[in-house]
């Protein structure tokens, strides 16, 4: 019998927004973007034609899913010039590297049909979410929130499970070594902004020279295997940090922009109001702050 179980800490860093579901006419088209996060598509009714950069055209049915990874260039339209379309849509992102890399080498820029598990499995979640949103009174409150989470999370692990089923070294668009190598560029950041408030404004050319190798590999690298820039990750990482230090340590506004490697304590404030769409002193007010953003204008720089 065991004297002592750990409970391991979690941090999920669930972030979620944009989803809806929409009918449009024929002829609807959506200009070329991208994002910093995941999104997920399921066509309800009618075809769409979406177009990935340097890939051709996909058209996607009723039943059919797709999801679009970080920072690849896409656009979307309806096939049909006169008749209506319906799509569900959902723009997320969570903290696990891990699982990001795998969503973006192994499921990521190409459709599934809807017979797939994994085109089931995303129609069932979007559905089950959007009839969590129905009722707008009730889709701020604390049980609605944390259920569209729930519904969320168990995705991702069923996505997680079905990965896991899938011929990874066959599969990957990057090697073992650049896996291996942006394995260690991570690793080497957490520890920065977490365990090294000596030197907390270090830059990407610190981590690579650690590392042993160029800036401009690294970079290319990290990109590949998780879909943002390295930046863009230090930046999360010590958003992280300020949240945590503004919710739970007794250090002052001025301490903590020390301690995230800001300059000084106005850049920090400006930076952390991009981040959160909250001052630094409006977020500790708070005193909780919610895990789930479901509305654009309180996604900062996840956008």
């Amino acid at each position: 019998m065991q004297n002592f179980i750990s409970i391991p800490t979690i941090e999920s860093g669930l972030y979620m927004f944009g989803g809806h579901k929409h009918t449009v006419n024929g002829s609807w088209s959506f200009f070329e973007q991208r994002h910093q996060v995941f999104e997920l598509m399921v066509i309800t009714a009618g075809h769409q034609i979406t177009e990935i950069r340097d890939q051709a055209p996909f058209d996607i049915g009723p039943g059919d899913a797709i999801i679009i990874a970080p920072g690849v260039y896409h656009t979307n339209r309806n096939a049909s010039s006169t008749k209506k379309m319906t799509y569900m849509c959902l723009h997320f992102d969570f903290e696990d590297t891990q699982i990001r890399s795998q969503i973006i080498g192994l499921v990521s820029n190409k459709p599934y049909a809807a017979d797939t598990q994994l085109a089931k499995l995303s129609y069932q979640m979007l559905n089950k979410i959007i009839g969590l949103s129905r009722d707008r009174d009730q889709q701020n409150e604390f049980d609605t929130q944390v259920g569209i989470e729930i519904v969320l999370l168990t995705y991702l692990r069923d996505l997680n499970t079905l990965m896991s089923k899938i011929d990874h070294k066959h599969n990957m668009p990057y090697s073992n070594k650049e896996t291996k190598i942006g394995r260690e560029i991570v690793m080497a950041i957490e520890n920065r902004v977490n365990n090294d408030d000596r030197d907390p404004s270090f830059s990407f050319g610190d981590i690579c020279k650690e590392l042993a190798i160029s800036s401009g590999y690294g970079h290319r690298v990290f990109k590949k295997v998780y879909g943002i820039t390295p930046l863009h990750f230090i930046d999360r990482e010590k958003y992280k940090k300020a949240q945590r230090l503004l919710e739970y340590s007794g250090n002052s506004i001025e301490e903590i922009a020390y301690m995230t490697g800001a300059a000084n304590i106005s850049i920090f404030s400006k930076q952390f109001k991009k981040w959160s769409g909250y001052t630094p002193s409006e977020y500790r007010k708070q005193g909780t702050h919610k895990r789930s953003v479901r509305s654009k204008n309180r996604v900062g720089y996840f956008e």
